[in-house]
């Protein structure tokens, strides 16, 4: 997946730091509306917060966690004591997009702060909040001091969106699903963190983009159950909801399989792992996205069953590529692709389709003649082994489809022309424009194509920085990439800026020279890149903040 660049030229992946400065946003409309000039006061850190007793942000005005009997009632809680004045902004990465302060004395916690909720549905949403901040979880109603969390379908924003209300000492949090009441808790909680209070007022917030998430390559680098769960956790706080795992490479396979147990490498992820991590991805709003990268990148499986090795006519064996002509490669993958479906319940699988050898040659015919004699066979005479190419992608998407699965695919599995074409739907992962018969992102929009930027320029986070890539920094992408710089720097043009067209990005790790780091250097490489990713999903509007405030701000809610 663009990690194996070999013999080839290309700039680099994080280029120069002033690259892109001034890239155009996608317009700001509904709750993302522009703030009044005291929102944009607040934000910039203009107009503080005094908190009961001056302590201000700096001294916490909750007590101790809550004793049972305040939990069940048998206590009523005084009157909010804070100021009448308008406090701070909330303090939340990525930050909200609306915030209409108010004079009045917010909310803290107290000995007396319960999460209440009567919707059995946020259960865990409560639940997790309540350990959180170590209060207890009560039924209604709320009352001075509490956290109410309830669904309200009329809350703008779709099942993402959320409305945080605090006022007379209490935090309301409704959305029209389960995720934007999740959304809300994060925008309460590290809040709270950075300023130990929640000024009064309202947030009104909704992501600019439904696909907002994070990629790992666990093939070429094994990272732990607990890293990987370790990382939901920070995602969960950054409001990201998709965890790509790339599962197949040439170094390796590395979760169980009953299907083909022969192509497992050790160490690997047993199943009741990756169950874990789903479910902990789920109550985080997270959907765990399983990637077999096919027909190239199955070097772990041609390990196992070297009769699929490809092979040239001068005897070349190009590094993971398989021979889709042999009726035996497609039977394998698709017995992984539909064991994974079930293990994987989410609504998206990715089925690779990168860097496809045969297709890399100068010459792919007269190189491999065997492919390109079967492409003519079946499909006509003036077929060549990029249609069965896409004819092998077609069949691997049509595999997940009937396993309920919206296929996903690498831009460079996508060729231009052709006489067999892409089946839809399914949607393009564009990571490069550098591949041979380069295709700019305007012409998979142009074709109707939904897109998920995943640019190898700003977002790709590759181990030893081979093949001119360098390890991207949180400024760059933070004041130069939106979702709409999907290749290079410059942004596609505002038509196919819009999320109908562009649904969302990733942020990538992948493990070329898996020794180059450790585990503890990745997570700490990518803590900012992967924040800066966050706030410009959840709106890629040119930030309030500087770099240097924003910073401060991540430091300060985590």
């Amino acid at each position: 997946m663009g990690r194996n660049w070999r013999n080839k030229s290309g700039r680099s992946a994080a280029g120069t730091s002033g690259a892109g400065a001034g890239t155009p946003g996608t317009p700001r409309t509904g709750a993302g509306a522009p703030r009044t000039a005291l929102a944009v006061a607040l934000a910039a850190g203009l107009l503080g917060l005094t908190g009961c007793g001056g302590g201000g942000d700096n001294g916490d005005g909750g007590e101790s966690s809550p004793s049972a009997s305040h939990a069940d009632g048998g206590s009523q809680p005084p009157a909010p004591k804070g100021p009448d004045r308008v406090g701070a902004a909330p303090a939340v990465v990525p930050s909200v997009r609306d915030w209409n302060a108010v004079r009045g004395p917010g909310w803290e916690r107290t000995k007396y702060t319960r999460v209440v909720t009567d919707s059995g549905s946020l259960k865990d949403e409560a639940k997790l909040l309540a350990d959180e901040l170590k209060v207890d979880v009560a039924s209604g109603p709320a009352r001075t001091g509490d956290i109410e969390l309830k669904r309200d379908k009329k809350t703008k924003g779709g099942r993402e969106g959320y409305a945080l209300t605090s006022r007379d000492g209490k935090v309301t949090i409704t959305s029209a699903g389960d995720a934007g009441v999740f959304y809300g808790t994060r925008t309460l909680l590290q809040t709270y963190r950075a300023q130990h209070r929640f000024a009064e007022g309202t947030v009104h917030d909704t992501p600019d983009r439904p696909q907002r998430g994070f990629s790992l390559d666990i093939a070429r680098k094994n990272f732990s159950a607990d890293w990987i769960k370790d990382r939901i956790r920070e995602m969960g706080d950054l409001k990201l909801n998709q965890l790509q795992l790339h599962l197949s490479d040439d170094q390796a396979f590395r979760v169980e399989s009953d299907t083909h147990p022969e192509i497992v490498s050790t160490p690997h992820l047993t199943k009741d792992q990756v169950r874990d991590i789903v479910k902990l991805a789920q109550s985080r709003h997270i959907t765990v996205i399983p990637e077999i990268d096919s027909p190239g990148h199955l070097g772990a499986v041609i390990d196992a069953h070297p009769d699929l090795q490809l092979r040239g006519a001068g005897g070349q064996t190009p590094r993971g590529a398989i021979d889709i002509s042999n009726p035996k490669a497609a039977k394998i993958v698709d017995d992984l692709l539909g064991e994974f479906a079930d293990l994987f319940p989410g609504k998206y699988a990715h089925a690779g389709g990168d860097e496809y050898q045969a297709l890399m040659a100068q010459n792919p015919e007269e190189t491999y003649p065997g492919l390109a004699k079967e492409a003519k066979d079946r499909f006509g005479k003036n077929a060549k082994i990029q249609d069965l190419a896409t004819d092998w992608l077609n069949d691997r998407a049509a595999t997940l489809r009937k396993h309920h699965k919206m296929p996903q695919v690498w831009n460079d599995g996508m060729h231009r022309g052709g006489v067999v074409k892409p089946t839809k739907p399914r949607q393009v992962a564009y990571w490069t424009g550098r591949e041979d018969g380069e295709r700019e992102p305007e012409e998979y929009l142009k074709e109707g194509w939904e897109v998920v930027n995943m640019n190898d320029e700003y977002l790709y986070y590759v181990i030893g920085q081979p093949n001119n890539f360098t390890y991207p920094t949180g400024e760059r992408i933070y004041e130069s990439w939106t979702p709409a710089v999907v290749r290079g720097t410059e942004a596609v043009p505002g038509k196919y800026a819009g999320a109908d067209d562009i649904v969302g990005g990733r942020f990538s790790v992948w493990g070329d020279l898996a020794d180059a780091q450790t585990p503890e250097q990745v997570a700490s490489g990518i803590r900012l890149p992967l924040a800066a990713t966050a706030q410009k999903l959840w709106d890629p509007q040119k930030p309030e903040r500087s770099w240097n405030q924003f910073v401060k701000l991540v430091n300060r809610v985590d």
